[in-house]
């Protein structure tokens, strides 16, 4: 008896590709018995559409969306007898057929009667020539994946016939098998669908074969059904659903209770293997393909249709999978013809071979000289510095939020504590001797930072050169390495760094990761900048739409870090201390407008004034020098605005106001002090980014220039160079404020004791003036650079433990009644240590601070020591005191690291590299460089 066909055609707003496939099929040589136009909700003219082609059947499948619902529903009230051989061939609104795709598959069918299933050949709607999909199989893992995608229809793959599964757009099934099985399984609405009914099929012991000759043209997969687009993130969570329920329901009994507590475990690893795969977005869709398998409902359902049609076992069906061998070059196949042959469009400078190994090398040799003196030493002190703790578990232990001794409270640590903690390890051995390594290498890191930054941006040797020069003898780089401004030094080595990252995280996962840390760094290390980043990446975000899904990941470490202090600051009400400097503060006269604008953070014309004056010449002429000699960088930089290009040299001077603005501001701020003296916020770091927009705008000119770059590239590069003469010498002759350290924040003895009973406390005194003392508390060996606290340094009030170490130290300083034996037992005070006196106006007050210690019949003099006059005492040596807890010792200090660790930890697994850079063939890469030769 000769088949009959029944073409089934399922729309939903289908409109837009109705017309095209409504007379694809009316072309068929073999035309269908009937067709049964079935409408799924469609909200445009799909139904007057299929109307007017005058269909056998009209069915409105009202409330089912997807393609197999609206099919079981219109075969159910339009088509409810099945006739004798009667044959159904599936069509979705974007299934164009060639006219002889009919004929050819029931001549498959007609051959071999076993066959229940044929699949046509699925080529692009757009282009007939590309294989869109051609049969289905699955993994191992039983993930479904299709045998050829994407491919040039080259006959190559027309000897294929058996195969585990088709694609369910032009599927033509004899009916009498789908009303067996089912249909398709209602819980998969689109992926796996007829790869699904095609197993289950093979289980009942019907064959499935795809058609090489009978093509369809198709607009996309069947996740696109009734839809304009589907996200990646969508569709791997839309797959991975799929995949699951198909473990649930194809799995044995007893395997089932297993697979079902593994979901959720299996959905965290995989979701690590996404964030080193650089696939973010996929997260959401993994948690949440893995709860909806968890609340599956429709797996019994499912399982019990399996059981009533199976007729074979699995293994029947195993040869038909794609094997683990199969699969490496499925894989090697596409990566192969996904990634093109890689040319060059510019020709960039080269690190060994256009100076960039030489700019670098000299500012080693300028850093070794600047720095000769601390060779050899173990710690630097001095201005804001101070040595790190003597062990990297105490490093680690002043992170997150826990008992500051300097607070005398419970506070959220400063974010920097975690980079110093980073810092601190890797050199484990001596934590403090890290900062030691950093001012060494300081001047070379920036350089090549710099260089490197510039030459992505750049064609001509020397911009990369000018502008690596320009940024190592940053006047404000110099002086905040001399001043101990530890956050600033840092800022100004890692700018370049976050430059070049952010330029490119708008299309890498793995250098947005790398940008969202080096932010969080940078961030940390001086909180004053943050406004001026987030203004400049809101910008990028602006011009970079489509990526902002990457940009934004970057502030999320950042966010991470601060939220402790943030809240803590706002409860309290001191929301302008969020932007405080960590590390020791230190009152200084802040530059003025016109200082900064020539770079100088501190007063003195970038150390010019204090030269001349050394030399014996007059120091007035110093602000006219230093113009002078910024003048040709300064003009190569305004230039950048007027010549070819100067598009590029906008964003650069927008950052460099951005900078400036900063700086002007942050002089103007003072949210913490120093003993009487209020100290205003450093502006090293934002004049880092005034001097970084500059050096970009510089890049701009220079290229501009391109042959004629020479003499003026050569006199801008003098200019810096003398100009950073004055720090230079400032940093070599020893007359900054950073000095050689012998690691001991506290005198030996006290150490010594420490290391027997690490509670034990000093009570340390610094006369500030005549009139004021500052008291700390030190606890164990002291309190080093990480654990400095701007909440103890912004407080507005003091604290009742705050309040009762100053009463003491006032009453102890003095001749009073004052019992200070019950306080010093209950404090656990064992020493008492009178720092140096700052100046000699305090003199006075710092010798009768003497007197009265040494009058003191509970105190035993020890003498004098490099960090002070000590005095033990030995009363409450044999006492106990209960610190307060650690930053693991409470709940929400244990939240609080916990939630750190973990987005530091998925940024750290995006920022791993995964994939490989591809070598050029050499005819290309010379062919390539003849180009470019020659266009110059």
């Amino acid at each position: 008896m000769q088949p009959r066909v029944t073409a089934v055609i399922v729309a939903r707003n289908g409109a837009k590709y109705l017309p095209r496939t409504l007379a694809a099929i009316a072309a068929q040589t073999r035309r269908p018995d009937s067709v049964i136009a079935v409408d799924a909700d469609s909200s445009d003219e799909s139904l007057s559409i299929m109307v007017e082609t005058a269909p056998a059947q009209i069915a409105d499948a009202h409330g089912r969306r997807t393609f197999g619902g609206a099919i079981a529903q219109a075969l159910q009230s339009a088509a409810p007898q099945a006739s004798e051989n009667e044959w159904l061939w599936l069509l979705s609104y974007d299934s164009a057929p060639d006219p002889n795709a009919l004929r050819a598959l029931l001549g498959a069918v007609e051959i071999a009667p076993s066959v229940a299933v044929a699949g046509p050949k699925l080529v692009r709607w757009d282009d007939p020539a590309v294989i869109s999909n051609f049969g289905e199989s699955l993994t191992p893992l039983g993930r479904s994946l299709g045998l050829v995608n994407d491919e040039l229809d080259q006959a190559q793959h027309d000897v294929q016939t058996d195969t585990l599964g088709v694609a369910g757009a032009g599927m033509l099934v004899r009916r009498q098998v789908w009303s067996a099985l089912g249909g398709f399984d209602p819980k998969l609405p689109s992926v796996d669908a007829a790869l699904d009914f095609c197993v289950r099929a093979r289980l009942a012991g019907h064959r499935v074969v795809a058609v090489a000759d009978a093509r369809v043209a198709s607009a996309g997969g069947p996740e696109l059904f009734g839809k304009r687009s589907v996200s990646a993130a969508a569709h791997n969570r839309i797959q991975r659903f799929a995949q699951l329920h198909r473990r649930l329901v194809y799995a044995p009994g007893f395997a089932v209770p297993l697979h079902w507590l593994t979901l959720l475990p299996l959905a965290i690893l995989r979701s690590l293997g996404h964030l080193v795969a650089k696939r973010p977005t996929a997260l959401a869709g993994e948690f949440a393909a893995a709860f909806a398998a968890i609340f599956d409902g429709g797996v019994v359902a499912a399982r019990l249709n399996l059981k009533r049609n199976k007729r074979l076992s699995f293994g029947a069906v195993d040869p038909l999978r794609v094997s683990w061998a199969e699969l490496r070059e499925l894989r090697a196949h596409e990566r192969s013809g996904d990634a093109p042959d890689a040319v060059f469009e510019v020709a960039r400078p080269r690190f060994f071979n256009n100076g960039g190994a030489w700019v670098v090398l000299l500012a080693a040799v300028a850093g070794v000289i600047s720095f000769s003196r601390f060779v050899d030493v173990q710690a630097l002190s001095g201005g804001a510095l101070l040595p790190l703790s003597s062990s990297v578990s105490e490093l680690w232990t002043h992170i997150g939020y826990g008992w500051n001794d300097l607070a005398q409270q419970v506070v959220a640590a400063d974010p920097v504590a975690v980079v110093l903690a980073v810092m601190g390890s890797l050199t484990f051995w001596n934590p403090s001797f890290s900062i030691v390594v950093l001012y060494l290498v300081a001047l070379p890191l920036a350089a090549l930072a710099a260089w490197l930054c510039a030459a992505s941006i750049s064609e001509r040797t020397w911009a990369p050169t000018l502008a690596a020069a320009a940024w190592t003898l940053a006047p404000s780089f110099l002086i905040s390495l001399g001043e101990g401004q530890l956050g600033a030094v840092l800022v100004h080595i890692l700018l370049p760094w976050l430059v070049l990252t952010v330029l490119r995280a708008a299309h890498n996962w793995a250098m947005s990761a790398i940008a969202a840390i080096l932010f969080a760094a940078i961030a940390a290390s001086a909180p004053s900048v943050i406004p001026a980043l987030l203004i400049a990446l809101v910008a990028w975000i602006i011009a970079r739409p489509k990526s902002s899904h990457r940009l934004l990941w970057i502030v999320l470490p950042a966010a991470a870090l601060f939220a402790p202090l943030v809240m803590q600051q706002v409860a309290r009400g001191t929301v302008w201390a969020i932007f405080a400097d960590p590390g020791v503060p230190v009152a200084r006269v802040a530059s003025n407008g016109w200082q900064l604008a020539i770079g100088s953070v501190v007063p003195g014309s970038n150390g010019w004034s204090t030269l001349l004056s050394t030399l014996g010449l007059n120091d007035q002429y110093a602000p006219l020098l230093v113009a002078l000699l910024l003048s040709p960088f300064a003009v190569l930089a305004l230039m950048s605005l007027f010549v070819p290009g100067s598009r590029r040299a906008i964003p650069s001077l927008a950052l460099a106001l951005l900078g400036f603005v900063t700086a002007v501001a942050v002089t103007h701020v003072s949210v913490s002090s120093a003993g009487e003296s209020s100290v205003v916020l450093w502006a090293g770091a934002a004049l880092s980014l005034y001097w970084l927009g500059l050096c970009g705008a510089v890049v701009v000119a220079v290229e501009s220039l391109e042959r004629h770059a020479a003499l003026p590239s050569l006199v801008a590069l003098a200019g810096v160079i003398v100009l950073a003469a004055a720090p230079l010498w400032s940093l070599t002759s020893g007359a900054a404020p950073v000095s050689a350290s012998n690691g001991r924040l506290l005198p030996a003895f006290v150490s010594a004791e420490s290391t027997q009973r690490d509670g034990l406390g000093t009570l340390q005194l610094t006369v500030t003036s005549d009139s004021t003392i500052a008291v700390d508390v030190h606890r164990g060996r002291g309190s080093g650079l990480d654990e400095q606290s701007t909440i103890a340094a912004t407080s507005t009030e003091l604290s009742a433990a705050a309040k009762r170490s100053a009463t003491l130290a006032g009453n102890i300083a003095s001749r009073s009644g004052f019992d200070s034996a019950a306080e010093l037992d209950e404090l656990q005070i064992a020493f008492i240590v009178l720092t140096p006196k700052l100046n000699q106006d305090n003199a006075e007050t710092h010798q009768r601070i003497i007197e009265a210690l040494d009058g003191n019949s509970l105190l035993n003099p020890i003498g004098d020591t490099d960090q002070g006059y000590l005095w033990h005492y030995p009363g409450g040596s044999e006492t106990t005191r209960t610190i307060g807890p650690s930053n693991i010792g409470t709940q929400l200090g244990q939240a609080i690291l916990a939630g750190q660790a973990l987005i530091f930890g998925l940024t750290l697994l995006l920022a791993i590299p995964t994939t490989r850079r591809r070598r050029l063939r050499a005819a290309k890469a010379e062919s390539a460089v003849t180009v470019i030769e020659a266009s110059e």
